[in-house]
């Protein structure tokens, strides 16, 4: 009877052991799984702030594009042409003594903030007390440029010295429309006052290409 109550004892024992391994058990996994959930939801935010500088990043990549395109290149990588808007144009005579015509010299500016590109002639045409008065090519070889930014190039325009004796034929202005372009400016006219008058068989003014006059590129 003694050994019965031993064994049962024993037995006891041995349970309460075992439950108290499981309830072990089970607070570890407790434990154990709200650790593993933080560490996942750690993981989840740490791919989120990865996916937001990412992001950033592709705003940053997009800005820089931007920029890119601020300074000539297109999305090809192509540099785009030369706009009105973009340049600064001005006029100057630039006669030499002793030369039987006139010249004036016409700058363009580049303040468009990026390379730009500069190919031909530009349109002339001289506003005069008879009406407006287009200047012929010289038919020279105009070679295409890339315009830095803040460079000037400058192209000629030629005219004959009104020698005549008479009043002549009053010049009130000068429109200059770069290459490729359709909107024009109006400058103030620099060099001699009058032209001769012809019988207006071909244009006594003539123009030459980018590059023609002055410092060409500069």
């Amino acid at each position: 009877m003694r050994v019965q109550k031993l064994t049962f004892a024993a037995l006891a024992v041995v349970a309460g052991l075992s439950l108290t391994a499981c309830q072990n058990g089970e607070d570890d996994l407790g434990r154990t799984a709200p650790s593993s959930a933080s560490s996942t939801s750690g993981g989840s935010g740490s791919g989120a702030s990865d996916q937001s500088d990412g992001k950033a990043s592709a705003g940053k990549g997009s800005g820089g594009q931007g920029t890119a395109a601020g300074t000539g290149s297109n999305m090809n990588g192509k540099v785009g042409k030369c706009r009105t808007d973009e340049l600064e144009i001005t006029a100057t005579d630039s006669t030499i003594d002793g030369d039987p015509d006139g010249t004036v010299a016409v700058e363009l500016k580049n303040g468009g903030g990026r390379d730009c590109v500069l190919s031909g002639y530009a349109g002339v045409d001289l506003k005069t007390s008879s009406g407006s008065l287009s200047a012929e090519r010289t038919g020279e070889k105009a070679t295409p440029m890339t315009l830095k930014d803040g460079k000037s190039v400058y192209f000629g325009i030629n005219y004959p010295i009104n020698e005549s004796g008479g009043s002549g034929v009053r010049i009130t202005g000068l429109v200059v429309t770069p290459p490729d372009e359709t909107k024009s400016v109006t400058l103030d006219w620099p060099g001699a006052a009058t032209l001769p008058v012809t019988d207006g068989s071909g244009s006594q003014v003539k123009v030459g290409p980018m590059g023609s006059a002055g410092q060409g590129e500069g």
